[in-house]
């Protein structure tokens, strides 16, 4: 069974900065994912993408306010992925999500950890 543990959530105040992180259970190789990214869930939202990367390392970030502010990235071992937040938002609010799948696999989530961002 694949874990996802994400950490580094709080709150901070808008202009701060965050550092997420998302460790997989040992075993399985991030670099290899079909699917790997964070994704996030605001209160009384759908679940939305925020960035991904590709197997080949390749970042792409979901939403024109986004991207410049936020930074994903694979650890230096095989298992972790990050998410550096800067000049955070009000509506940067959520539960963010690491979410991972490979090839016929469905897609792992973990828990989430909260991010809240006050004006």
């Amino acid at each position: 069974q694949v874990q996802l543990v994400e950490s580094g959530g709080g709150s901070v105040q808008a202009g701060g900065s965050l550092r997420l992180s998302c460790t997989i259970s040992s075993g399985v190789r991030l670099d290899i994912a079909n699917v790997l990214g964070w994704y996030r869930q605001a209160p009384g939202k759908r679940r939305e993408e925020v960035a991904t990367l590709t197997a080949g390392g390749i970042a792409h970030y979901y939403g024109s306010d986004i991207k410049g502010r936020f930074t994903i990235s694979r650890g230096d071992t095989a298992n972790s992925v990050y998410l550096q937040l800067n000049n955070l938002k009000p509506e940067d609010t959520a539960v963010y999500y690491c979410a991972a799948a490979w090839s016929g696999t469905s897609t792992y989530w973990g828990q989430g950890t909260q991010v809240t961002v006050s004006s």
